[in-house]
Parts: C-alpha cells; sequence; structure tokens
C-alpha cells in the first residue's frame, strides 16, 4: 500500500500549518503508513501521537532547520491534551509525546526550551511505543531529555544533550553512530529495569560522547530501577567522563543488581582499571548479543528494524 503523505509549513504552502494539526487527521487504530513532511521552521507547540495512531512518520529537510520545540517542566503544563490523557509530572511534560507504534523520524529537532535553572525535569521527547525508529534527530534539554519509556527504539546518527539523567526510561534501545553531548555535571543515563528477566536495556554502540571542556565531572549512569542496564560498546569517551564512570544512586543494594558494563571503549574517559568495581568489561562473548541489532529486533520472521530502514530514504527524499 503506498503511504499517504501529508505536508507542513507556518507560511500556508502545505496542507497544515502545523505539526499537530497534521498528526490529528491521522485516524484511530491507522494501518497506513503516513508520511508528515515538515518545512523548515521552529514550530512552538507541544505534540502529542495517540495511542492507535500507528505508523507516522515525520520527515525534515534537516535536524538545525526544522525544530519542534516547547516550554513544559514536571512541575508546570501547559499542554492542548488533557492529563488524563498525557499524563502528569516528568511523565506527562515532554514537548512531544510519542504512543503510536511503528512511529519514524528523520531530520528533526526535538526540544524542551525551559531553562536550565529552576525547570527540573523538562522532557523534550516521550516514547511509550513499539518498533520505533530515528534517523539524524537532535534531542535538546537538560534535565530528562530524552525519555525512551516503553517499547523498543533504535536511534541512528542523532544527537542528544543534556546534564542530569538525560536518558531515560526502561524501553529497549540500542543508540548507533549517535552524538552524545553533557552540557554540565550529571548522568548520562537513568535506565529503570526492575528485574532480572526483563529484556530492557540501552546499548551505545560506535557513539561519541563529549562534554563542554571540563574533566571529569559527568558519570555514564545510575540505576532508576535496581537492575538498570546499560552498555557501552566501542564509543569514545572524552575526559568529562567520571573515572568511576558509575553512580549507584545512594543505594548501596543496587550495587548487587545494576548491570552496567562497557566494551572496548576508548578516549581520555575510558577507564576501565578505575571503575567502580561493580560495573565491569564485557569479554567477547558477553558482548555479541549487543552488539547486533537483534537485541532490538529480535524476530527474524517479522523484522521490523529492516522495514524501517528500507522505507526510510524514499519518505526523506
Amino acid at each position: 500500500m503506498a503511504a499517504r503523505v501529508l505536508t507542513v509549513a507556518q507560511d500556508g504552502t502545505g496542507d497544515f500549518c502545523t505539526v499537530q494539526e497534521a498528526i490529528d487527521v491521522v485516524a484511530l487504530g491507522n494501518t497506513c503508513r503516513t508520511v508528515i513532511r515538515v518545512s523548515p521552521g521552529v514550530y512552538k507547540q507541544p505534540l502529542y501521537v495517540p495511542k492507535t495512531k500507528n505508523f507516522i512518520t515525520l520527515a525534515g529537510l534537516s535536524p538545525e532547520d526544522t525544530v519542534l520545540t516547547w516550554h513544559n517542566t514536571a512541575s508546570k503544563i501547559d499542554h492542548h491534551q488533557a492529563s488524563r490523557l498525557i499524563g502528569t509530572g516528568t511523565f506527562g511534560c515532554g514537548s512531544t509525546i510519542v504512543e503510536g507504534e511503528d512511529f519514524i523520524a528523520e531530520n528533526i529537532t526535538f526540544e524542551n526550551s525551559a531553562p536550565e535553572q529552576g525547570s527540573g525535569q523538562a522532557v523534550a521527547i516521550r516514547v511509550t511505543a513499539d518498533r520505533c525508529a530515528f534517523y539524524n534527530c537532535r534531542f535538546l534539554g537538560w534535565q530528562d531529555t530524552l525519555y525512551l519509556h516503553y517499547g523498543k527504539q533504535y536511534l541512528r546518527d542523532c544527537y542528544i544533550e543534556g546534564s542530569v539523567d538525560f536518558i531515560f526510561g526502561n524501553s529497549t534501545a540500542l543508540l548507533e553512530h549517535c552524538h552524545i553531548h553533557c552540557k554540565s555535571a550529571g548522568f548520562i543515563t537513568a535506565q529503570s529495569r526492575k528485574s532480572s528477566q526483563e529484556l530492557t536495556g540501552y546499548v551505545f554502540l560506535r557513539c561519541v560522547i563529549t562534554g563542554n571542556g571540563g574533566t571529569s565531572y559527568t558519570y555514564l549512569g545510575r540505576p532508576w530501577g535496581p537492575f538498570g542496564r546499560v552498555v557501552y560498546a566501542y564509543t569514545y569517551m572524552d575526559a568529562c567522563i567520571k573515572q568511576a564512570g558509575w553512580n549507584n544512586w545512594g543505594k548501596t543494594e543496587n550495587e548487587r543488581t545494576a548491570c552496567f558494563y562497557e566494551y572496548r571503549c576508548f578516549g581520555p574517559g575510558s577507564c576501565p582499571l578505575k571503575r567502580v568495581t561493580w560495573a565491569r568489561e564485557l569479554i567477547d562473548e558477553e558482548a555479541e548479543q549487543f552488539l547486533v541489532h537483534t537485541f532490538i529486533d529480535p524476530d527474524p520472521g517479522n523484522p521490523w528494524l529492516a522495514q524501517r530502514m528500507a522505507i526510510r530514504i524514499p519518505f526523506c527524499a
């Protein structure tokens, strides 16, 4: 079935003037890929992709020129949707909230423009949906920038910045060839796996971690849930990463259950011999499961990620 294409332009030359208007016309229970082409501009509006509005693609020309931004914080939410739909607190404060499955974004910036001082949690995007993919996108904020809450997600060639817990949640996510930028002291990840039976976790594969020029001021992560699982593999770490690497969130009991791993990372922030004793370097056999797309796409009979990668190029040409 051919994709349906909608266009958004603030100057009135598209089908719609706002991105939310385009999302609103997609039917609940949608089964047809709907591509929303977003013309360059800064779109200041909270966005919500509801449950069952599946198979939506947001496509821009470049992330620098196509910015979706809003300023909600956990303590102050201004949204066109009722709180009973989007939630409250950190859960409901995303500038963009995606709950429709099989979502794709390419060449888009997702931003929470709330200032660092006094804002606290301020999510740029919350993803509570399965089989979602982001290509060449930017995620901008300070605390809690990227909320990968639930489902399976793939991010490639993306830029993510923040300070405290700025990649967090309990999804199963693979971030490949991404640039992670630490704006100030804090923690990159806060993964919230709650039991050893859950298959969730974050894998950073062939990524780059940079900071603002300081030395040893940021942790690779801390466990929001007691079994939090994060893997950095073949990743460059600059000097902003603390030598200890990982933080137990003030709970020594987390040290017995958190699964924090590194594999063949490099750079001045990669210090395997100086890491906390309860995190470790993987051996080759242990690392294999985290180095392939099957970590987020385990069903060879229905490979969702291969399908996403096959359809993305024509839609953004």
